[in-house]
């Protein structure tokens, strides 16, 4: 009985492969680096506005980047993290710094019930075109935060995509965000925050499936 146990043991460790550990800090630079390198296209393809450095950016254009980096930094956080098995773990930031980029929206659709013609400054055309951009520059880190799920195990294929598309359309709509020179709430509470909508939604129901181990 004992040797049939060893023989077993053995047949099975002959097919087992050496498998690199998961390092957070291996994961942040991978976040990073593809964030970076989408800065770097938005630059060279469409320019940042020049007007954020000269201080002609409104207070709403700085709140409402500000908070989506928030949402996207918590977020790609909880997914570096989810790609370790853990259990019972608990992922308050996102959820808080939602919280706070969900008043922008609920701002802009204020400020646009007071307008006298609400459809003219919706400003559909140059809100696609936002919409569109921020989803492109999204692509590069939710690739990287895929990957990077992908050589773990997540317990919940199901949260870590959701978080990966939050993460990815947030810090996408950040790297856009800096060559957008549109900085009134409507635009910016809408056509800035619906990519992260959108992004959740895919996440939660196109990436989840892929993820399943």
């Amino acid at each position: 009985m004992t040797r049939s146990t060893n023989k077993l043991i053995a047949e099975m460790a002959e097919e087992l492969q050496p498998v690199r550990s998961l390092r957070l800090r291996d994961g942040v630079l991978l976040a990073v680096g593809a964030l970076a390198l989408t800065l770097v296209a938005v630059e060279l393809v469409v320019g940042f506005w020049r007007g954020v450095w000269a201080g002609e950016a409104s207070t709403f254009f700085i709140l409402t980047n500000g908070l989506l980096l928030i949402l996207g930094c918590a977020s790609a956080s909880t997914v570096l993290r989810m790609a370790s098995p853990r259990v019972g773990n608990h992922h308050e930031g996102p959820r808080w710094a939602s919280l706070g980029v969900a008043v922008l929206p609920v701002a802009a659709l204020l400020v646009l019930l007071g307008h006298d013609h609400p459809a003219e400054a919706l400003g559909a055309v140059y809100g696609f075109k936002c919409f569109g951009a921020t989803m492109l520059t999204s692509s590069l880190t939710a690739v990287a935060l895929f990957l990077w799920l992908r050589r773990g195990a997540p317990v919940s294929p199901a949260m870590a995509g959701l978080h990966l598309g939050v993460a990815s359309t947030a810090l996408g709509s950040v790297a856009f965000g800096f060559a957008c020179p549109l900085d009134s709430t409507i635009h910016l509470g809408i056509w800035h925050v619906l990519p992260v909508l959108l992004g959740a939604v895919a996440g939660r129901f196109i990436v989840a499936p892929l993820l399943r181990w």
